[in-house]
């Protein structure tokens, strides 16, 4: 929490960005269990979880994806601004609405969690880059769609090069760093 000159304790969004398949899920799911064990107030939202209740309404066209990027950011916004750090696993594959999101929030980490489409898809875990490359699902990101790559994140964990723990661990290194810093921005870490 980042304490502001009249006392308020404000949060954290720390945003998991990438390919699906790249291990966005499972490494802000770790993040989350070691934060929780240390006592923080932390939430995490996953993007499949809020496609499935929150914004089921949307589809996947660009606008709809800018759509759900802007709502997940405005939940997050709402955790932050209360104290709460917030880390969010979702694709969020255009640069310009991240961008949005991080100027809305202000306290904001991005996470390129970057693994080559090549690994992406032997992982594949939902299935769901055989059912793009079968035609069964249009506008797959990677696929048919473009991923803008972060140019510039705080942490860029390589999930194809480095463990689960490896990643688990730079983050925890740099939210701890970020907590404990009064700077806006931070070192980048990876």
């Amino acid at each position: 929490m980042i304490v502001t000159p009249n006392g308020f304790r404000k949060g954290l969004t720390v945003w998991f960005t990438g390919l699906s398949g790249s291990g966005k899920t499972t490494l802000s799911s770790s993040v989350h269990d070691v934060l929780l064990a240390r006592g923080f107030r932390v939430e995490l939202l996953d993007g499949d979880d809020l496609r499935n209740h929150l914004n089921r309404d949307l589809g996947f066209s660009r606008r709809d994806r800018d759509e759900n990027v802007r709502r997940i950011g405005f939940v997050a916004e709402l955790l932050a601004r209360n104290g709460i750090l917030v880390l969010v696993s979702a694709i969020a594959p255009y640069r310009n609405a991240r961008e949005e999101v991080r100027r809305r929030i202000g306290n904001f980490m991005e996470v390129h969690v970057n693994a080559p489409l090549e690994v992406c898809e032997k992982r594949d875990p939902k299935g769901l880059y055989r059912r793009a490359r079968a035609g069964e699902i249009q506008g797959f990101t990677g696929i048919h769609d473009p991923y803008e790559a972060p140019l510039d994140p705080e942490v860029r964990c390589n999930t194809h090069q480095e463990s689960v723990q490896r990643s688990t661990d730079k983050m925890i290194a740099a939210i701890t760093k970020y907590l404990g810093s009064s700077a806006p921005r931070f070192a980048k870490i990876g």
